[in-house]
């Protein structure tokens, strides 16, 4: 294992940024992992850290395969995460809305410009991601459809459902959509929480991981079966949004198979108690994403569903 230093920074009132890689095996640049770009993403920093353990037992039995190299960043953005901020300190801006960066401009332009530099070479790219929203996701492994990248491939993961998205307008400035456009064929990995951390689903995501390089030829290594992967569009997932707000209780759990008129969730009157909105689930199918916070809105996306 090699410890490099891939980016570096320095601030008038901080130490200097160093972002941090971890280096394995050597030859072409086979695949790189991308773990916390935003300050609350410990869950992605922590799975990423695991995958450095594994790789390093892995490199010590020689199981890295000839002239594969491998690469771990388990955290770009640390400055934001020391003061418990989501986005970047100084000006509030996404590092994952910066790509492919430019580096002339504006810190976190520099930022990615400085990573993706680094990384863009890859043939296979993997983010550890989390969603905009609070809450708790059924592991899956996703991709944008930029015409780039075969969908198929995020069977070797092995986890329950792969998903393909039809990128958006603001996409067009994240990671994975840039890693496509320069030939890497990008998936982002879900791993349930974020800002805490969920050990069942943390050894999900390593061992999905480990998967896809054993059956890409990177590692040789022996992870538990996997599930047969379901691969659908995004348009066959329902979001479910909230009536009022107030305070939420969830009645039912990610990956719980649902009927339509089931009761998901609850929204009682902060202040008297009272039952203001029952949350009915609108279609048939599978939780995977149930909003986790004890406060919400009215029109929040408080379940997705697999129809």
């Amino acid at each position: 294992m090699k410890k490099k230093v891939l980016f570096s920074m320095k601030s008038p009132y901080r130490e200097q940024l160093d972002i941090i890689g971890y280096c394995f095996g050597h030859g072409r640049k086979a695949l790189a992992i991308v773990g916390a770009m935003r300050g609350n993403e410990v869950q992605q920093m922590y799975v990423c850290s695991r995958m450095v353990q594994e790789l390093k037992k892995l490199e010590a039995k020689g199981r890295i395969a000839e002239g594969c190299e491998i690469l771990v960043i388990p955290c770009v953005n640390y400055y934001s995460m020391n003061i418990g901020k989501r986005f970047w300190a100084m000006d509030n801006t996404d590092i994952n809305r910066m790509f492919p960066g430019y580096d002339q401009g504006e810190t976190t332009q520099r930022i990615a410009d400085g990573i993706f530099t680094k990384i863009k070479d890859y043939e296979y790219g993997i983010q550890l991601a989390s969603f905009y929203q609070q809450g708790n996701f059924l592991p899956h492994v996703k991709v944008m459809d930029t015409g780039f990248t075969d969908s198929k491939l995020m069977k070797d993961f092995g986890l329950e459902f792969g998903i393909v998205r039809k990128p958006r307008p603001y996409d067009t400035t994240t990671l994975n959509y840039n890693w496509q456009i320069w030939e890497t064929k990008a998936f982002s990995v879900y791993a349930n929480a974020t800002d805490e951390i969920d050990e069942k689903s943390a050894d999900e995501a390593v061992n999905a991981i480990l998967r896809f390089m054993d059956k890409r030829g990177i590692i040789s290594a022996k992870t538990p079966p996997g599930y047969i992967t379901v691969i659908m569009n995004e348009s066959d997932t329902r979001q479910v949004q909230s009536e009022a707000a107030g305070i939420f209780v969830s009645l039912t759990d990610i990956g719980k198979t649902v009927e339509r008129g089931d009761i998901l969730g609850r929204i009682t009157d902060p202040f008297d108690g009272e039952l203001v909105s029952e949350i009915r689930s609108p279609v048939s199918g599978t939780v995977y994403f149930e909003y986790h916070s004890p406060l919400i809105n009215a029109k929040t996306v408080c379940f997705k569903i697999i129809k």
